[in-house]
């Protein structure tokens, strides 16, 4: 038996200390599901500011001093996703709700990634490259990707 008695809440946990500052930069306004479906050219598009702010991270041991880099980071993202609404919506909904609905698991959407990724390499001229497995034709270009 427990040495203590358990505490169970059934209201919404709120912070009522006020922020010191707004936040400069709006939040993306994406849950996980868009996120992971955009996440491989996020990373790609953004990679310069990605670096710049785990530098600064890595440097100085204290996120707040990062705070200037992680604004831009997420001005990069913000900006990649409005164009991503703008230019392959269609496919990028289809994926991201393929995605939502079978459990962010990405080989259960592979015709819906195929669709987004073409999209995306015409209309941004990104490619997608994945670092493990090098010389190895990666899962996006394979004819019968189940099979491999």
């Amino acid at each position: 038996m427990a040495g203590r008695e358990a505490i169970y809440v059934d209201a919404l946990w709120v912070e009522k200390a006020p922020l010191e500052g707004e936040p400069a930069v709006a939040e993306l306004g994406c849950t996980s599901a868009p996120l992971l479906s955009a996440s491989f050219h996020l990373s790609q598009k953004c990679k310069a500011y990605n670096e710049d702010f785990l530098l600064c991270k890595k440097a100085n041991g204290d996120p707040e001093a990062c705070l200037k880099e992680g604004r831009r980071v997420t001005r990069c993202a913000a900006d990649f996703i409005a164009a991503l609404r703008k230019n392959c919506e269609k496919q990028w909904d289809a994926h991201w709700q393929c995605l939502d609905a079978k459990n962010q698991t990405l080989h259960k959407c592979r015709p819906e990634e195929k669709a987004f990724n073409e999209c995306v390499f015409d209309k941004f001229g990104l490619t997608k490259t994945l670092p493990t497995n090098p010389g190895e034709t990666p899962v996006h270009l394979k004819e019968k990707p189940y099979y491999s």
